[in-house]
């Protein structure tokens, strides 16, 4: 990998905010999915680092290629906010059922942070979220694309 690609650019940075504003409006989404006394805590500011971190090294490589490449970085970047975020937020809960000694070994943790990944997948089909992700990834890439393009 050449040290250029560590490089911040404009592309990285339009890419990065994009995508933590996107995380972050996913999150409001996702939250009346789920029972009224979820405790969330962090959960809006984790998914919009995921995001902008999933903006800056996910997407924002892959700028400056053309608009067609420029959204599939930004639905890739998608893609891959989606998934960390399910993993992180399914290791939190995991986690917090560990501390409540309701969980007691490994392979029992890791059975039921993947159970609780599932269950966040099928809660996450809404037509409204699925919808916003998609178009949220398309619009981070044209813009991000365009960005890259304008000021490279």
């Amino acid at each position: 990998m050449p040290l250029t690609d560590e490089m911040p650019t404009a592309g990285k940075i339009a890419a990065a905010i994009g995508l933590g504003i996107v995380g972050w409006i996913g999150s409001e989404l996702f939250r009346p999915l789920m029972p009224p006394d979820t405790n969330f805590g962090w959960f809006n500011y984790v998914n919009l680092g995921l995001g902008a971190l999933c903006g800056w090294r996910v997407t924002g490589r892959r700028l400056g290629h053309g608009y067609a490449t420029g959204i599939s970085a930004g639905l890739t970047g998608v893609a891959a906010l989606v998934f960390w975020a399910l993993f992180f937020q399914s290791l939190n809960e995991m986690l917090r059922l560990a501390l409540d000694r309701r969980i007691t070994g490994l392979m029992t943790g890791l059975t039921k942070m993947f159970e609780l990944g599932a269950d966040y997948v099928v809660t996450m089909l809404d037509g409204t979220l699925i919808g916003v992700l998609l178009a949220g990834g398309f619009l981070v890439g044209v813009i991000s694309e365009w960005v890259a393009r304008r000021w490279s």
